[in-house]
Formats: C-alpha cells, sequence, structure tokens
C-alpha cells in the first residue's frame, strides 16, 4: 500500500508539474503498465507465449488449419473418384490429413472446454451458431470413424477388409454429408476469421504475451509435417494392396 500511495503521488506530481509547464499532460500510469507488460512478456514462459493471442488467436489457428484441411480434402476428392489408379496416392494423403485434422479438433476442443468452463474471454466471444453445435458431435464422430477405420484397413490390409471396408465407406458417406454442413456454416466468416488477431483486442494475453502469431504458424506446419512423417512410415504397407482392390 505504501509503494501504491508513493507511485500515486509520484505520477500526480508529474501531471501538475506538466500542466505548469504549459506542455501536454502523460498519463504515468499508462506509461508504468506498458513497461510492466514489456517486462512481463520478456519473462513470459515459453509455454505461455506458445499458446498466446488469446480467443482471436484461437480462432485464427482454426480457420487456418481449416483452409488447409480444405485444400487436402479436395485432393483426396480426386484420389476417390479414380481409386484403382490412385490408391497409393489416396493412402498417402490419408495419413497426412490426420495431423491437421487432430489439429483442427484440438483448437476446437480447447474453445469447446474453455467455454463451457466459464472462461470470462471465451463467454464474452460467444459459442458458434446453435446449428453448429447441434451438428459437431456428429461431425466429430464422423471424422474418427471415418479416419480409424482406414487405418486399420492400411495397417491390416485385405484380410480385415470386411467388415471394416463396409464401415469406413459407411462412415465416409456420413462424414461427407455433415462436413458440407459443417462448411457451409463456417465459410461466410472463413475470411475474417483469418485475420482475427489483427483485431488486436485488448486481452490479457496480448499485452503481457503478444500475439502468437509465429507459433500458431509453427504449430500449423508442425502438424502437416507430423502427417507426413506418418505417411511416409507406412508406405510398406501400401503394397500388400495392389492387386487386391
Amino acid at each position: 500500500m505504501a509503494e501504491r500511495a508513493t507511485r500515486f503521488q509520484g505520477n500526480s506530481h508529474k501531471r501538475f508539474t506538466a500542466r505548469l509547464a504549459g506542455v501536454p499532460t502523460i498519463d504515468c500510469t499508462l506509461v508504468d503498465r506498458e513497461v510492466t507488460a514489456r517486462g512481463l512478456s520478456a519473462r513470459a514462459p515459453w509455454w505461455r507465449r506458445l499458446v498466446a493471442g488469446g480467443t482471436d488467436g484461437n480462432e485464427e489457428l482454426t480457420a487456418a488449419t481449416a483452409v488447409v484441411l480444405l485444400l487436402m480434402l479436395a485432393a483426396l476428392g480426386v484420389t476417390i473418384v479414380r481409386i484403382g489408379q490412385l490408391l497409393d496416392f489416396h493412402m498417402f494423403l490419408g495419413m497426412l490429413l490426420l495431423g491437421p485434422v487432430a489439429l483442427k479438433m484440438s483448437s476446437t476442443g480447447y474453445r469447446f472446454v474453455r467455454y463451457y468452463t466459464h472462461n470470462p474471454r471465451y463467454v464474452a466471444k460467444g459459442p458458434p451458431e446453435i446449428a453448429l453445435r447441434l451438428i459437431a458431435p456428429l461431425v466429430i464422430a464422423s471424422t474418427v470413424a471415418v479416419f480409424a477405420t482406414g487405418v486399420v484397413l492400411l495397417v491390416g490390409g485385405p484380410g480385415v477388409r470386411h467388415p471394416f471396408s463396409l464401415l469406413h465407406k459407411v462412415s465416409f458417406i456420413v462424414w461427407v454429408s455433415f462436413m458440407v454442413l459443417h462448411v457451409l456454416g463456417h465459410l461466410p466468416g472463413l475470411p475474417a476469421s483469418l485475420r482475427a488477431s489483427t483485431r488486436r483486442e485488448r486481452d490479457p494475453t496480448w499485452d503481457d504475451y503478444g500475439a502468437g502469431r509465429g507459433s500458431r504458424a509453427l504449430t500449423l506446419a508442425g502438424s502437416i509435417v507430423l502427417g507426413t512423417a506418418l505417411a511416409i512410415a507406412v508406405i510398406p504397407q501400401f503394397g500388400i494392396w495392389h492387386g487386391s482392390h
């Protein structure tokens, strides 16, 4: 308390002296806050910098991952149309997708948990539209089903074709149906979400730990690298499917 009183008196004296001198008044309290924020940023632990950016950072990461997924899923669709000729590429791309899919589910799941545990910033941001919230469990369940059955088929080979091949096809149809609704629901706001961090909200994570743009870029790149590594690791399994499709 004594330190606070001393600071208040010092700031008041500075403002009074500035008025007498006829110069613009500077709010020294704001200056102190800026210096403190810079100090906190310099001392911020690495894991706080990694998740910096607040609600806008989470939104931006989710949107950027969604764009990557849309491009990859479009390529995957081409392999499905010509599955006989592009089976190897279909399996490779399916494994590669595991990284970005896991990241997308993690970023949306993080927002879900923070909102329903009543974090003030996420509560203030609000939930997605009610229709999107209703189909979200089906999107997640079908996503897990289509990729899980695909991995089982890849690793197990033609010997596990029944019933996993049927489950893979059925889960894919369900997944595509709800994914189309999911994409259409989020598409209008996608451009704004990709620029979410430019809003510069007065969020404590901005002031103390920065915008987190670099960590988000590394996280997204890391998910692609991880997926690629998984795909390369299972290339030897592709051969067991040659001539059996």
